[in-house]
């Protein structure tokens, strides 16, 4: 199982690619407030997320709300600053991926906490950052990848059977 944490998201269409991505993936999607956006129904609807259904989507008014339901066993904080690259990580058990904000990314007293825990995704030294609905398709992707893509889709329709 992946988790995906997004905390204090601002764009609701990185939101709602990340949704699409933890949709088509089985991982569960929980965002810690304020968010920058509405998800009620109608605001989901309005925007097409015809695929919300699908996202099993947790919402903690804090951090501190997050941590209290859910711990900190197998979390992995996605940062530009972090000194490990993602494919260091061991993603083989249930893991949760948590990202920042797109204009601040995680708290630093967060990245403090979890210094040894913190990974990045490699770029050319002039690039701040990817998009965060990339980046956390990269890293769900790999979290997947070592688990063998359990219970995902093997075959495409031109598979030889």
């Amino acid at each position: 199982m992946v988790d995906i944490v997004l905390v204090e998201p601002e764009i609701p269409h990185n939101t709602g690619a990340i949704a699409r991505t933890c949709a088509a993936t089985g991982a569960r999607l929980h965002l810690v407030r304020p968010l920058g956006f509405d998800i009620s129904d109608k605001m989901v609807k309005r925007c097409g997320l015809d695929y919300w259904y699908l996202v099993d989507i947790r919402v903690y008014d804090n951090l501190d709300a997050y941590f209290e339901a859910n711990g900190d066993e197998n979390l992995y904080l996605a940062t530009t600053k972090a000194p490990h690259i993602y494919t260091e990580a061991d993603f083989s058990g249930d893991v949760t991926l948590m990202f920042g904000k797109e204009t601040a990314g995680l708290p630093e007293a967060l990245r403090e906490r979890y210094r040894d825990r913190c990974i990045r995704i490699p770029m050319i030294s002039e690039a701040r950052s990817l998009n965060l609905s990339n980046s956390v398709a990269i890293l769900a992707y790999e979290a997947l990848r070592q688990q063998g893509f359990e219970g995902l889709k093997s075959l495409g329709s031109m598979a030889d059977l």
